[in-house]
């Protein structure tokens, strides 16, 4: 999460969005009164500061009740969203991963792990989206160009860093990797924000 006063914004970190690279990349350009959350396990250059009282994954309700209403109201709230299926198996590669290759697929799909993340940019009772863009994953580099050109960010089409992306080996489209009843569980899971950005199981919006 960051709160950049030398820009004027305030990023709301999804899980499984390229949160961790765009945090690296605007650690290099943020101000040194900027607030920016720790990263865990970290990614160098990134230099978390300021951050007492905040979290890395914190709710935008929950930044909201921390920070004067001026810089709630006047700074640009954003984060980035993805295609459900696709979020799913990027996180259940990393955590299997991080568990030597031995999470049950089975298990994982009935934890708490699965990466929702309607809760993060609505209101406290996530009947309202607060903050001002949703970014798509699937057109990422368009639309924080779009972002940062409004912000005053300097940036190049490209952000130089793709944290976490190596768990993944394989490569298939996730319409070869589910079948119709884990697709039609993962529909439900997931039923707000596919409600929300219209993502469909056959194509990406």
């Amino acid at each position: 999460m960051i709160i950049s006063h030398k820009y004027k914004f305030i990023f709301i970190k999804t899980v499984k969005t390229a949160g961790t690279s765009i945090e690296v990349f605007l650690s290099q350009c943020c101000g040194d009164s900027d607030v920016l959350t720790p990263i865990t396990p970290h990614v160098d250059p990134h230099k978390a500061r300021n951050f007492e009282g905040f979290g890395n994954h914190m709710p935008a309700h929950q930044v909201k009740e921390l920070v004067p209403a001026a810089v709630w109201d006047n700074y640009y709230k954003f984060c980035v969203e993805r295609n459900p299926w696709e979020k799913t198996i990027s996180q259940y590669c990393m955590l299997n991963h991080r568990a030597g290759g031995k999470l049950p697929v089975s298990e994982f799909m009935a934890g708490p792990a699965l990466p929702v993340n309607y809760p993060r940019y609505m209101d406290r009772s996530c009947t309202k989206v607060i903050v001002d863009r949703v970014l798509k994953y699937e057109n990422l580099m368009e639309e924080l160009d779009e972002t940062f050109r409004m912000l005053g960010v300097p940036f190049e089409g490209s952000l130089n860093v793709n944290a976490k992306s190596e768990y993944r080996t394989d490569r298939r489209p996730y319409q070869e990797v589910f079948d119709e009843a884990t697709a039609g569980y993962i529909a439900k899971v997931f039923a707000k924000e596919i409600a929300l950005h219209g993502y469909r199981f056959k194509e990406n919006p």
